[in-house]
């Protein structure tokens, strides 16, 4: 068969580089035993995954996929797919009254230093009130 390149393949792909990944992808597949789907023809496993890239004898889909599975480090049933929606659910409520308490806790803070500071300001004229009756009564001494 004539010489293929990238180029022969590049309009399958969006990218170079995701031909890149899915051709090297394939190539180890076949490396660790996979079967060929176009004839060997005496050629390395990379220019036979650039074959069956440019015949189309696999899906782009497929190639896609084993893609992502072989860096897919966790897999689920759908089982355990279901509780982990349900426990990102759980959190997002979670995190959401935590926000809700977090802000009562920050409107009472608020409350208690506007008090405080009340007080501080009542004492202080108070204080103020006190300074001028001494001094009136100083005075009239």
């Amino acid at each position: 068969m004539a010489r293929i390149t990238v180029e022969d393949c590049i309009d399958k792909f969006p990218s170079r580089f995701e031909l890149v990944l899915v051709a090297s992808n394939r190539a180890r597949k076949l490396y660790s035993g996979e079967e060929p789907t176009v004839e060997k023809d005496n050629d390395k496993n990379t220019v036979i995954a650039l074959r069956e890239i440019a015949q189309e004898t696999l899906s782009i889909d497929k190639l896609r996929n084993d893609l992502v599975e072989e860096y897919q480090t966790l897999t689920f049933t759908d089982e355990e797919e279901e509780s982990l929606l349900e426990d990102e659910t759980d959190n997002e409520i979670n995190q959401e009254e935590i926000m809700i308490e977090n802000q009562d806790t920050n409107d009472s803070s608020e409350q208690l230093f506007n008090s405080e500071k009340l007080n501080e300001d009542k004492n202080e004229i108070g204080e103020t009130k006190e300074d001028e009756l001494n001094e009136n009564n100083s005075q009239e001494i």
